[in-house]
This record gives structure tokens, C-alpha cells and sequence, in this order.
């Protein structure tokens, strides 16, 4: 370990003399994880906190030729483990590449660094009235750390997620090579769609070191409904009739009843729904939509209003704005909510929007088999189930729960992860459950990029 510290210390000798390269107790537990459940924390050989494409590109030189293993670190908000080091790594933190390059009104573009945060963007932008839409759970996320796990959240229904929005990187490559991909425009039918290969690679084929994102108008006019129905059937059968009737939801998510229950105790939240209904209640679904005018945004309130009761709600709520803003924060944070109540795991699998009645009916099936408690919520109008896992310390019984999760999400034409990414959590499952010639055809990508094998080791593969 301290070998390698050494030989990093000699190719950027600037960043030593700045204390930007880290070894021994600086480079401790901050920098040894990130969120996920299920990998332990691991401690470094060096951290280096580079603030210039250039200085990556001499530590990723030097890191080649010694074989140092890399993995590039944003905030660490990450949920399956792919920001953990090795005991003989270099963790790159782009902690202090965090600017906003350019905002590019003309064109709604913004060029940022990987270490800007979604909320320090959001400020940005919100003086320009443009917005970059795609958030997930975690506000404190870094873009970068967004463009290598693809990130989705709540407003994908709408806008879509990171790869939608990212028009083109600079980046990185093992060996110190800088290669600019894409750029401010949306079409583009010259070679292999370099940039899309990165998005979602999370850190295996290279570091990226500037991001150009697609922007939209932000729109002034907010509301949100909310729908108790006494089945959670009802909420997910719900969901592509609202999608039909054409009033492109911003938000379109059902919460279940345990829930639901766990994020009002967490945040002491008050949604006004009188005792007699939650007492029927199974499960909710809060829609919200916005526009750019409040006349518009009435006339589609109303209309949605009308189509859940014709649904099945069993009520129809448009809540004050600050009771939905509280809700929209505290359903953001469920895996924090998970994790205060002591989850085993964290679940984000994907099936076709139209197959999630048969997909929950299946949870339900495997909770009762294994005697688990697996609640959750989702992002129902794309497909996106989130799940809490509660089943004990056996690892065994664990992973055959999570095994069963898995297949039967494949089964009906899902993924295990819709924006988590495989990481090291899910990796074993992922190379099991995977077609074995998908496999090894990105293997020889992540050759192609990484013929070394030194970009964040042990992570997807």
C-alpha cells in the first residue's frame, strides 16, 4: 500500500506538495465506502483530490504503468457498493472539480465538472429559469456520480433519466489519454455513441472529468394530488390508464401502506386523510403535475381528480404546497428511512410499467414463502420498484430471497437495477441471472477502454 502511495507521490508532486494526495489515517473511513448496505468499508492505499483534467490525466498515466487499481469518487451517495476501493487502490475524489463551466441559455446547455452537486446545479440554473430535471433520491449527488450509474429518480415518468440529458464528456482514459465525446447538440449518426457507452459504466472504463447536459425550461405552476386506494392492484393497474389520458405527470409514484406509514412517523408529516380512509387504505399514489400556466394546471388537477375516482380511489387529496413538498422530500429519502429501520437490503428493480401488478403479486408470494418483510414504493409510472428487505442475518436466506427477487423481475422482461447500478452488491446475481454472451461482449469493451484491468476492479464484473 504504501508502495503505491510512493509511486503516485513521484508522478504528481504538485498535488503532494498541496496535500492533495492522502495516505494513512487522511485517507480513512470518508473515503472507504458509500452508501451500500452490504459492503464493508475499505481503506485506500491513497487518495488523490486532483482539480484539473490535466492532474487525472498524470495520476491515471501513472497508474498504468504500476497497475495501481482506480475508483473515481463523487459524494458517495451511492447504494451498491461501486465506490469502494481496494486495500491497494487509488480512490480519485472529484471533490474539488465541482464547478459550473457554462450555462449556455441559447443552446440549454450546461458544461459542469463531475463534483458539482445536484442541488449546487439546481441553484444555478433556478437564476436562468432553466432546470436539469433528473433527480434522484439524494440532492447531495455529484453529476458525476450521477453519469456513471445512470442515475433515474421521481421525474423519469417526465423527462427520462442521466443518459437522456447527458449530451457529451470529457473523459480520461487508463493510460492518461483525454477523448471529448458528443456535445451541444442531440443527433448525432457519426461512429459508436461513445458517451452512452460511459453512462452507466460506473467508473469501470474510465474517469470522467466534465459533463455537457441537456437543460429544459423551469416550469412556475406546482400540484400534486394524492390518492389512497385499498389495494396496491389498484394503484399500479391505475398507472397507464393516467399516462393515457395524456397529462404527462411530472411525478407518478405509489407508496404501500407500511411505507407510507414509516415516512409520516420519520418526518412527523400530516397529509390531512381522515382516519376512516387511512384505516382502508393500502396503498397511495401521488401524481404531480406542473405547467407554465395555472389556469392549465387546474383544468389537468381537475381532470386527474375525476379519473382516480373513477379508478377506484378511495378519495382524492390535492395537498398545500407545503405538505406536498414535505411528502415529495420524505418519499425521496425512503432509503434512508430503510436504513434507519435497519433493512437487510435495498431493491431497485425494473419490470414493464404494464407487468408491476404481477411483479408486486410475486413479492408478496416470495415475502410469505421466506416469512420476510420486503415494503416499499416505487417510481410506478416507468417501472421502478424500490424494496425494503427485512429478513434476518441468515446470508443464506438472504441471498436466496434476493436471487428469487431478481429472476422474477427477468422473468417479466425487468433488470435487477433500474438506477443503483450492480456495483459489488449485486454483482454475484447479475453475472448469474445475465445472458453469458451480453457478458463477455462487455467484457471486451471494458478491454477495449481498460486493457489492464485497473478501472475500479471487482465492480460490474
Amino acid at each position: 500500500m504504501r508502495d503505491n502511495f510512493e509511486l503516485l507521490a513521484q508522478a504528481v508532486p504538485e498535488m503532494v506538495a498541496a496535500g492533495r494526495l492522502l495516505t494513512g489515517e487522511a485517507a480513512g473511513d470518508d473515503y472507504g465506502a458509500d452508501e451500500c448496505l452490504t459492503i464493508a468499508s475499505t481503506q485506500p492505499a491513497a487518495v488523490a483530490i486532483p482539480e484539473s483534467t490535466a492532474e487525472v490525466s498524470a495520476l491515471m498515466a501513472a497508474c498504468e504503468t504500476h497497475g495501481i487499481a482506480v475508483t473515481g469518487r463523487g459524494s458517495g451517495t451511492g447504494l451498491s457498493g461501486a465506490a469502494t476501493p481496494g486495500p491497494d487502490s487509488v480512490v480519485v475524489s472529484f471533490e474539488r472539480m465541482n464547478q459550473v463551466l457554462e450555462i449556455d441559455t441559447d443552446n440549454h446547455v450546461a458544461v459542469v465538472q463531475p463534483g458539482l452537486r445536484l442541488n449546487e446545479l439546481d441553484e444555478v440554473l433556478a437564476g436562468h429559469g432553466l432546470v436539469y430535471p433528473v433527480y434522484p433520491g439524494e440532492y447531495s449527488a455529484s453529476l458525476g456520480g450521477n453519469v456513471n450509474t445512470n442515475a433515474g429518480g421521481m421525474r423519469a415518468v417526465k423527462y427520462g433519466v442521466t443518459r437522456h440529458h447527458v449530451l457529451g464528456l470529457e473523459m480520461v482514459l487508463p493510460g492518461g489519454e483525454v477523448i471529448r465525446t458528443g456535445g451541444k447538440f442531440v443527433k448525432s449518426s457519426t461512429g459508436y455513441d461513445l458517451t452512452q457507452i460511459v453512462v452507466g459504466s460506473e467508473g469501470t472504463l474510465g474517469l470522467v472529468t466534465e459533463v455537457t447536459l441537456k437543460l429544459h425550461p423551469r416550469l412556475a405552476h406546482q400540484a400534486t394530488v394524492l390518492a389512497p386506494f385499498s389495494s396496491l392492484g389498484e394503484v399500479t393497474s391505475a398507472v397507464p390508464r393516467i399516462i393515457d389520458s395524456g397529462i404527462d405527470p411530472l411525478i407518478l409514484e405509489y407508496i404501500d401502506l407500511m411505507t407510507m406509514s414509516a415516512t409520516k412517523n420519520h418526518v412527523g408529516l400530516e397529509l390531512g386523510v381522515p382516519d376512516e380512509i387511512e384505516q382502508q387504505a393500502l396503498a397511495y399514489l401521488v401524481v404531480m403535475l406542473e405547467s407554465s400556466h395555472e389556469d392549465r394546471l387546474e383544468a389537468d388537477t381537475e381532470t386527474l381528480a375525476i379519473q382516480l375516482a373513477e379508478l377506484g380511489a378511495l378519495d382524492v387529496y390535492v395537498l398545500p404546497a407545503h405538505a406536498a413538498e414535505q411528502l415529495i422530500s420524505a418519499r425521496e429519502q425512503a432509503f434512508w428511512i430503510s436504513k434507519a429501520n435497519n433493512a437487510d437490503d435495498i431493491v431497485d428493480v425494473v419490470v414493464p410499467r404494464a407487468q408491476v401488478p404481477e411483479f408486486m403479486e410475486r413479492v408478496g408470494a416470495l415475502a410469505n414463502e421466506y416469512e420476510a418483510w420486503i415494503v416499499g414504493c416505487g417510481h410506478a409510472g416507468d417501472g421502478n420498484v424500490h424494496l425494503g428487505v427485512f429478513c434476518g442475518a441468515d446470508p443464506q436466506r438472504r441471498a436466496a430471497i434476493l436471487t428469487d427477487l431478481f429472476a422474477s423481475a427477468a422473468s417479466l422482461g425487468g433488470v435487477i437495477s433500474a438506477e443503483h447500478g450492480i456495483g459489488g452488491a449485486k454483482r454475484d446475481y447479475y453475472l448469474a441471472l445475465e445472458d453469458p454472451t451480453k457478458i463477455a461482449l462487455m467484457r471486451r469493451i471494458k478491454a477495449a477502454f481498460d486493457p489492464s484491468g485497473i478501472m475500479n476492479p471487482e465492480t460490474i464484473f
